[in-house]
């Protein structure tokens, strides 16, 4: 009996957890703040800026790339990012919020922040500093 309870419970957080997600991404979240102030410590709003293989206003890797163009494909989507998209101010602010729906479907600001300094395993010790500087930007 507790066994079937268990499964019961465990299937009722699923259907919950995908609902949650669902909404997440359909809410129309306004991410433009966040990734303004993520561009202005980035680039200064640089579109050409280069440092190694981060480029563009928010210094997009060619993983990240990738990574959108993995969640698209799993989504059935048939659009792609090129690696020169990443020099597109437009385009690289499509990718953040392709990686924020994905991985931050609750569109916690901080995660946001979290995830782009130091990526989808994030270290909440190494992106502290980045957090701190995004959030004063912010307000």
């Amino acid at each position: 009996m507790m066994r079937i309870l268990k499964v019961v419970s465990i299937c009722f957080l699923m259907i919950f957890a995908s609902h949650v997600e669902v909404s997440a991404k359909d809410d129309g979240f306004d991410w433009e703040p966040v990734m303004n102030a993520i561009i202005q410590i980035e680039s200064k709003g640089n579109a050409a800026a280069v440092n190694g293989s981060y480029v563009g206003v928010l210094q997009i890797s060619p993983v990240l790339v990738k990574e959108c163009n993995n969640i698209l494909k799993s989504s059935g989507s048939k659009k792609r990012y090129s690696l020169s998209d990443r020099f597109s101010a437009s385009k690289s602010k499509e990718m953040f919020v392709i990686i924020q729906g994905f991985h931050n479907p609750l569109n916690s600001i901080e995660k946001a922040i979290r995830l782009w300094s130091g990526g989808i395993r994030y270290s909440v010790s190494k992106t502290q500093a980045y957090l701190r500087k995004v959030m004063r930007r912010l307000n």
